[in-house]
């Protein structure tokens, strides 16, 4: 029997690849995701995942209130419930209130993904929010052993600063875009850095982009003080 501890990834987008690739060799992993047709890995339905040691949720805010109540009765104790949504209010509310007491619960957000991480995962951060259990303190030496950055945090600190570092480099970003074909040929430094953001954030879903400037209940507010300025230097 493997001595590796079992780790169900549920959801297995983009970001979910990217956490099977670094944590092969070090957890026995399964996946359960209905739109994965190929793949190497177990693939299992949601009941079979929660019985792992860590479930990993790495799905869309939409989704997640009904992955969690999916997995509520057959989660073992001592399991640990991660999730890794770009906001954290809001899944910290949903499984404390839908998970039972018997699991221990964080809630995560890596700083990072498949586009910029492609080499690695050393000197990258990631924002963790403990919220039951002493569970996470294992998962944080394994992630310290990989070279990550972990963050401690709250979900309601969190969120006032992903309004700024996420909602509004977003917001800039994807506003850029879509002006449509940008000068490529007459730039400065400062330019083709911020070019680089516009790179970085161009692929991201609808949805991710809905939940970052959506369900972070600081975000409008954060938006609107910046617009407010924005404005009021563009007047003179």
């Amino acid at each position: 029997m493997s001595s590796l501890p079992s780790v169900a990834i549920i959801g297995f987008g983009a970001f979910g690849q990217l956490v099977a690739r670094h944590l092969r060799g070090r957890a026995s992993l399964c996946i359960c995701d209905p739109q994965v047709r190929s793949n190497d890995l177990p693939q299992v339905d949601s009941q079979i995942a929660a019985r792992c040691d860590v479930i990993i949720l790495a799905v869309p805010l939409s989704a997640l209130r009904g992955v969690l109540s999916r997995m509520a009765d057959h989660l073992r104790p001592g399991a640990l419930v991660i999730d890794v949504c770009s906001v954290k209010i809001q899944p910290a509310r949903m499984m404390q209130e839908l998970l039972p007491d018997h699991v221990d619960l964080v809630c995560s957000h890596p700083l990072f993904g498949p586009r910029s991480a492609p080499d690695g995962l050393a000197g990258h951060r990631i924002a963790w929010c403990p919220l039951r259990g002493p569970q996470h303190l294992r998962a944080v030496a394994l992630m310290r052993r990989m070279g990550l950055r972990v963050i401690r945090s709250t979900p309601d600190s969190h969120d006032r600063e992903m309004a700024i570092v996420q909602g509004l480099t977003h917001l800039i970003a994807r506003g850029l875009s879509d002006l449509g074909p940008l000068p490529d040929r007459l730039t400065t430094a400062s330019y083709r850095h911020l070019m680089q953001a516009v790179a970085m954030v161009q692929d991201d879903s609808p949805a991710l982009l809905h939940t970052i400037l959506s369900q972070n209940p600081h975000a409008e507010t954060t938006r609107s003080q910046f617009l407010d300025r924005i404005n009021g230097l563009a007047q003179g």
